[in-house]
């Protein structure tokens, strides 16, 4: 079938209800009109919402399965979520559960340009968990940050990702700082002979960021950080589009949490930071982890990590990056719940001691060795 087609969760008392709740949202996200005014052939053939099944889960709790056509979507990414959960996202107990892009949606949507077996490739990590720590706080000068990318790639760091808040600020503005880091880890490698990977933070105003992309490729960056739930997921499928900027994607999730964190509306933890930022291309998806302290459940990061990873999942399989929480006392269990296929997100754990960051990121290594 060439359809797309989204899973819901909804909340109905039976299923009468809950049939007529899977058909108002196939009318919703297509049409938008009421049933008896559909103009007949293509648009009641084709682009209306088609409810492919109906069953219960639980006690007042059903799943709905709407199949869409990829005429409805047509080329553009912004489009095709607008489809999956536009105005029905606004409706009380409706929450998207799972996508599945179909062949033709597929097509214009190939996901990841790099995934894990490009990330890997880039960073010389062949194997095993990858150490990620991320350049904070705030407030600190670009010879700060420099400095500190610098020992991150002496203590043997994969990548290192700068922290979200990071932007434009007049203490570090965007294009100083990542000229000082780009030039002190290019330094940092040639001595150490690491292929560490730098990905800034990528800010500015919406008139200022196709610029500044090119601006951070053209200093020497390896990837860019952005962060969908402010600037787009669109804006996440032109950057692994682009040919000639030919960019690894790490995806943030700052202020997406309102789309997970309500049980019975939003999005399940892995179709968003799963199954969407891999049909958006993203290769890296950063997610709150467990026992950290924005309280995702370990069942909840263990859905994010496999959908990130399913291998007939949509596009090139991409790496979870778990942040929050993480330590070297953690890594025994973190390699126990995550694998080898993971990019371990390291923070203020390594900043008690700047000017030692190089031997808290080499015990970090040593301890995800050890642990096997």
């Amino acid at each position: 079938m060439s359809r797309f087609a989204v899973t819901y969760r909804l909340r109905a008392t039976s299923h009468g209800e809950a049939q007529a709740r899977a058909e108002g949202i196939a009318l919703e996200q297509t049409v938008e009109i009421p049933r008896d005014v559909v103009p007949a052939g293509y648009v009641q053939d084709e682009i209306l919402g088609r409810v492919e099944e109906v069953g219960q889960l639980a006690e007042g709790v059903w799943q709905a399965v709407v199949s869409y056509s990829p005429d409805s979507a047509g080329d553009e990414f912004t489009q095709f979520l607008n489809v999956v959960f536009g105005n029905s996202s606004i409706q009380q107990g409706i929450r998207v559960t799972g996508i599945d892009p179909g062949p033709a949606m597929a097509a214009r949507m190939p996901g990841p340009r790099f995934g894990i077996a490009g990330i890997r490739a880039l960073s010389g990590r062949e194997t095993g968990g990858m150490i990620a720590p991320v350049l904070k706080p705030m407030g600190l000068a670009p010879q700060d940050f420099a400095r500190l990318a610098a020992g991150c790639v002496h203590g043997g760091a994969d990548i290192v990702k700068e922290d979200h808040g990071l932007a434009g600020q007049p203490t570090a503005p965007f294009r100083a700082r990542v000229e000082a880091v780009c030039k002190a880890m290019a330094k940092a490698r040639a001595e150490t002979g690491r292929k560490t990977l730098y990905f800034p933070n990528l800010s500015g105003r919406p008139e200022e960021i196709e610029a500044n992309l090119r601006f951070l490729k053209d200093a020497g960056a390896d990837g860019v950080l952005v962060m969908p739930g402010l600037f787009g997921f669109g804006l996440v499928h032109r950057i692994a589009r682009d040919a000639s900027l030919n960019l690894p994607v790490m995806t943030h999730p700052s202020f997406l949490g309102p789309y997970v964190l309500a049980p019975d509306n939003g999005i399940d933890h892995g179709a968003l930071f799963g199954t969407i930022q891999r049909l958006a291309g993203s290769d890296i998806s950063v997610f709150p982890n467990v026992g950290g302290r924005f309280g995702f459940t370990a069942a909840e990061c263990q859905q994010i990590a496999t959908a990130c990873r399913a291998p007939d999942g949509p596009g090139r399989p991409m790496l979870p990056s778990p942040g929050g929480g993480m330590s070297v006392a953690r890594a025994a269990e973190m390699q126990a719940m995550y694998g080898g296929d993971v990019v371990y997100l390291l923070g203020g754990s390594l900043l008690k001691d700047p000017a030692r960051i190089n031997e808290a990121v080499a015990a970090m290594r040593h301890a995800l060795a050890a642990a096997g």
